[in-house]
């Protein structure tokens, strides 16, 4: 699926005349016997995906000496790494979108779907009494999935809400330069207890993007708006690593988002079924990793909606009825990426 969004990513910028994706090296790192790393490297292994395993030392000379490696760890190398601009991003597929016939209606609060008996239509009811018709329908509404889902069929879709907090830190004087994709900084994620992730220097000039990968359960309309967990951890883990590179004292942006995540941490893309049969398509449960798999998952909607079938990727472990068979989902043999804290 990477390989086929970054293509899509690819055509929309063609079609639209700027760029929202940056590409930069991906570097994964940690503990040499962790079994989500393994996971990865065989996974790159898998899909033809060229993959290098380097020490400390090769991390070194390859990324200017900016990231320093524990003894015990490795560094696992891909060229599919990245930075999105979100909101260039968002504008982006909606003028698309305009430009082939469709109409945006902001702010619509969706409150139910229904089946019309007569026609065989699918309505979708708005909190302010617009009805939309039409013979299909696609479900993608974040983390209301579950509470739509379930008041409208009775069905439970297992996607649990996180309030998250994705922070900022500032780049000491002298070293901005050094943390760009210009001087090949590749986006990044530390495996381990707890799961880090951070991109490159470039919505913001001077500081690097460095947030915990996970937050509190929460109410999609009831959020806190306050950090989810400790920076503490955080902060160690960039003193270790960048060393007097980036100022770890407290970040100097904090932004709060939202996680829509599955048992298992794997979308879900499926027909809802019952009265709707394939009318009507859902796509949900992106566990904070869907965002660059975007257009991948928007051709695979729309093919499922008009062909009935995707011959893109195998939906298998993307179904809603892998939750009947284990409450968990698909086995792995790996703990969970996303971090929840109670």
């Amino acid at each position: 699926m990477v390989l086929k969004s970054e293509t899509l990513w690819r055509d929309a910028e063609e079609q639209i005349g700027y760029k929202v994706y940056f590409k930069t090296p991906q570097l994964d790192i940690g503990p040499s016997n962790n079994k989500a790393l393994k996971a990865v490297i065989s996974s790159c292994n898998k899909n033809s995906i060229p993959v290098r395993v380097i020490d400390r030392n090769t991390m070194f000379q390859e990324f200017d000496d900016l990231i320093q490696l524990p003894d015990n760890w490795i560094g696992v190398v891909t060229e599919y790494g990245g930075v999105i601009k979100p909101t260039k991003a968002v504008s982006m597929f909606q003028t698309l979108a305009i430009k082939n016939g469709a109409f945006l209606k902001d702010n619509m609060e969706v409150v139910d779907i229904k089946k019309d008996s007569l026609t065989g239509a699918v309505l979708v009811m708005a909190k302010n009494g617009e009805i939309f018709s039409g013979k299909k329908c696609v479900v993608t509404v974040g983390p209301w999935m579950n509470k739509l889902v379930r008041n409208i069929t009775g069905i439970v879709i297992p996607i649990q809400p996180l309030e998250t907090t994705v922070v900022y830190w500032k780049i000491k004087k002298g070293y901005e330069s050094k943390f760009t994709i210009g001087n090949g900084f590749p986006s990044f994620a530390s495996y381990g207890e707890p799961y880090i992730y951070g991109t490159p220097s470039l919505e913001y000039p001077g500081l690097i993007k460095i947030p915990i990968h996970g937050g509190r359960p929460c109410e999609p309309t009831d959020r806190t708006w306050e950090p989810t967990q400790s920076l503490d951890p955080l902060k160690k883990w960039i003193q270790e690593k960048f060393r007097d590179l980036v100022d770890s004292t407290r970040p100097v942006v904090t932004q709060s988002c939202m996680y829509s995540v599955t048992p298992d941490e794997d979308f879900v893309i499926d027909f809802l079924g019952g009265e709707f049969g394939d009318d009507v398509v859902v796509g949900g449960g992106f566990s904070g990793h869907g965002f660059k798999m975007g257009p991948i998952v928007g051709k695979i909607l729309s093919d499922l909606v008009i062909d009935g079938e995707t011959k893109d990727v195998e939906l298998m472990h993307f179904r809603i009825k892998r939750f009947e068979k284990n409450s968990k989902g698909n086995l792995k043999n790996f703990d969970d990426q996303v971090s929840s804290a109670h």
